[in-house]
């Protein structure tokens, strides 16, 4: 006796068979169908059996064997009750021309916006025709199937790719999460006889449609310790389980291509936006997943304003700053080999500074990671009299500049103005000098009287023999130079003898 059989898994990783005896059974023939499975299902010694016509759940019988009579248009499977999502597949008990619709995938995992293909074949008598094939859809378990060319969700999207002989495959494009549903082919037929409509409702393919996500062990990590990104979908992809992942981090590629990213030690570098995407869908993108990375406050420091000219009775502000993450709570502030703090706050101001004020300042960031102190800030305080003598040291410094830049103009300018040279030699008299000068008096202030003689008698010799200088050094000090005095000076000044060439000259 030949048997002809269909399996499916079963839970203990075995397989169920429904045979078929006999196996050349005739039109109207009675035979046996058995439901045999070689798990030895200890759980449950004498399971119950659940049979299944054209897809049809039966009521009975619910034992292994079943008898029924040999029709072209019939189909047979079988389940072990408790396990029904695994019944065999359909098995013709004449020939292999009954009706019968077989799904390639009873289950398929998509990736959202992409395509996908739910491949499946049927068959029937040869003697009947195909005139209406149809998808259904049933996205809830309580809720009624629909038509799938009848939901607007789907159209321009779900495309029927069959033929009316043996080709049943639904394309469904751009794909959303929307629509993981069940999804089963049913179609109708006709002879010259009849209708036959066959719904077959017990064998479906479950559609899932997943998004690429990344997932962070920890999307908050401390600096130093350890992160694992995963690049995952909420099903395994059915054509193709184990894809090439290509990874993003702040949109620039990451030389990896594992699922997975480890990062061991995180430093604050790593902190950022990671993405990934699956090889061979290089247009659908993974949502962005923030790794943020906290760390204690670093190169915390100290500047001083103003920078410089601090003295006593001024001002002086401090402000502590640093790079932490999450933010720092609390800045206090010290002041060297001076155990109580002196203020709190990111910025310090010391107002009306006295001498006690100098010294080295530091400051203290503290969050919720850890603290760091500064480096020691050094204040220098000038007293106010050394500022003052400063101050007058250089207002003497600017006169003296002045007087002397003052003193070298009046020199060029009488040195411009001279026309005739003094002499003067000097006779030791033990106690007194006496010089013999040449006076040029053209800038010498004269009554009226006195100019007009000395136009008239600009010829005349003028001749001073002896010109004495009460005030005078005891040295002898020969003097050729031009004299243009603005005023009489102090010494008193005797004439000896005065002597002219000729009477014209006026008297001294």
């Amino acid at each position: 006796m030949t048997l002809k059989s269909a399996t499916t898994a079963t839970k203990c990783g075995q397989k169920s068979q429904v045979m078929v005896s006999p196996s050349n059974a005739v039109w109207g023939q009675r035979v046996t169908l058995t439901c045999r499975s070689t798990c030895p299902l200890s759980d449950n010694p004498n399971p119950t059996y659940i049979w299944y016509r054209n897809e049809q759940r039966l009521d009975e019988p619910t034992i292994q064997q079943y008898s029924v009579i040999s029709y072209f248009t019939h189909s047979y499977s079988c389940a072990v009750k408790g396990h029904e999502d695994l019944h065999s597949p359909a098995v013709c008990v004449l020939g292999q021309n009954c009706f019968n619709v077989t799904y390639i995938h009873q289950s398929i995992c998509a990736l959202k916006e992409s395509t996908v293909e739910l491949p499946c074949t049927y068959q029937h008598p040869s003697y009947h025709v195909v005139s209406e094939p149809n998808w259904y859809i049933q996205e809830k378990y309580n809720e009624a199937p629909k038509i799938l060319s009848s939901v607007p969700e789907y159209a321009g999207r779900a495309e029927y790719l069959g033929t009316k002989e043996k080709d049943c495959t639904l394309r469904i494009t751009d794909l959303r999460e929307s629509d993981s549903a069940e999804y089963w082919f049913t179609f109708k037929t006709r002879t010259q006889l009849d209708w036959y409509n066959f719904l077959q409702r017990e064998e479906r393919v479950r559609l899932s449609v997943t998004g690429l996500q990344v997932k962070a062990s920890s999307a908050m990590v401390t600096e130093g310790k350890a992160v694992i990104l995963t690049c995952r979908t909420t099903c395994t992809l059915t054509d193709n389980p184990n894809p090439t992942y290509i990874w993003y981090k702040n949109g620039q590629l990451v030389n990896t291509q594992d699922n997975y990213l480890f990062l061991d030690p995180v430093s604050r570098e790593d902190a950022g936006s990671y993405s990934c995407i699956a090889k061979g869908y290089e247009n659908l993108h993974s949502a962005d997943e923030t790794l943020t990375v906290i760390y204690a406050p670093k190169n915390t420091s100290v500047s001083v304003s103003p920078s410089g000219g601090i003295v006593e009775g001024s001002s002086v502000t401090l402000t502590c700053s640093c790079d932490a993450n999450p933010p720092v709570d609390k800045y206090t502030w010290y002041k060297k080999n001076v155990t109580s703090p002196k203020a709190s706050g990111q910025s310090y101001s010391i107002t009306n500074l006295i001498s006690e004020d100098r010294g080295e300042y530091y400051c203290e960031a503290v969050n919720e990671v850890g603290a760091q102190n500064s480096t020691s800030q050094l204040i220098i305080i000038a007293g106010k009299e050394t500022s003052v003598k400063n101050a007058a040291t250089g207002i003497t410094v600017l006169v003296l500049v002045l007087i002397l830049c003052l003193s070298g103009f009046m020199w060029f300018r009488k040195k411009a103005s001279t026309s005739t040279s003094v002499k003067r030699d000097t006779a030791d008299n033990g106690q007194v000098n006496s010089c013999l000068v040449h006076v040029n008096v053209a800038g010498m202030a004269m009554t009226p009287n006195a100019a007009q003689r000395a136009d008239t008698d600009s010829q005349d010799d003028v001749h001073y023999a002896s010109i004495y200088f009460s005030g005078s050094s005891i040295h002898e000090v020969p003097l050729y130079s031009t004299i243009q005095l603005p005023r009489p000076q102090k010494e008193d000044v005797l004439y000896d003898v005065v002597k002219f060439n000729r009477a014209s000259a006026a008297t001294q």
